[in-house]
């Protein structure tokens, strides 16, 4: 439900700002989809199933910390959602390659969830795109990669922007991820290996 409430304008720059507020109901429209799909998905919370795709996409056996980079929390929340998918048999802590830190791994359960979340992804994304011709949908890629990187925030940034990805889809398409070109370029930084990926 859409409410139209108010003049109606039709000058230059109005029609700016309603693509600019189309974006906004659009990035509404698609989190909540995905926020529930994934999470039913995964049977957790949403930041649950984040943790599981990232773990199965791109995160090798990475360190609690570096979950915690991915996802946006605090330590105590990264400990405490680890627990959580240690009891439900997704995740087993090993020994870190430091020696020093404890490092996380997918079990073969937590895998088979990890791909059920990813399947829901691409199921709300691909039909989000169903209107769409191929030439329209060549149009949008350009224009969201353009976007995307134009909110690309510095290395050693949290929260990052790719952690729900299926990155095998960007890794297998010309001209790879737009996030990670954009890196090199930027800031001579190779986001290619997938336990460097922090922006």
């Amino acid at each position: 439900m859409c409410a139209n409430i108010g003049p109606v304008r039709n000058d230059a720059a109005d029609r700016i700002e309603r693509g600019s507020n189309l974006l906004g109901a659009l990035t509404l429209a698609i989190s909540d989809r995905m926020s529930d799909a994934v999470a039913g998905a995964a049977g957790h919370s949403l930041t649950a199933a984040t943790a599981l795709s990232a773990l199965h996409h791109f995160l090798d056996a990475p360190s609690i910390d570096r979950l915690r980079q991915v996802l946006g929390l605090t330590s105590s929340g990264t400990v405490r959602l680890i627990d959580r998918l240690e009891t439900a048999g997704y995740v087993r802590r090993g020994a870190g390659s430091d020696g020093r830190s404890t490092a996380i791994t997918l079990t073969a359960q937590g895998r088979a969830v990890a791909e059920r979340v990813s399947a829901a992804r691409r199921e709300v994304l691909d039909d989000a795109l169903s209107g769409l011709s191929t030439d329209e949908r060549e149009v949008f890629e350009a224009v969201t990669a353009k976007v995307l990187t134009g909110l690309m925030r510095a290395p050693g940034a949290v929260r990052w922007t790719c952690r729900l990805c299926d990155t095998a889809a960007c890794r297998s398409a010309p001209g790879e991820c737009p996030i990670a070109a954009e890196a090199r370029r930027r800031y001579g930084v190779d986001l290619r290996g997938s336990s460097s990926r922090r922006v």
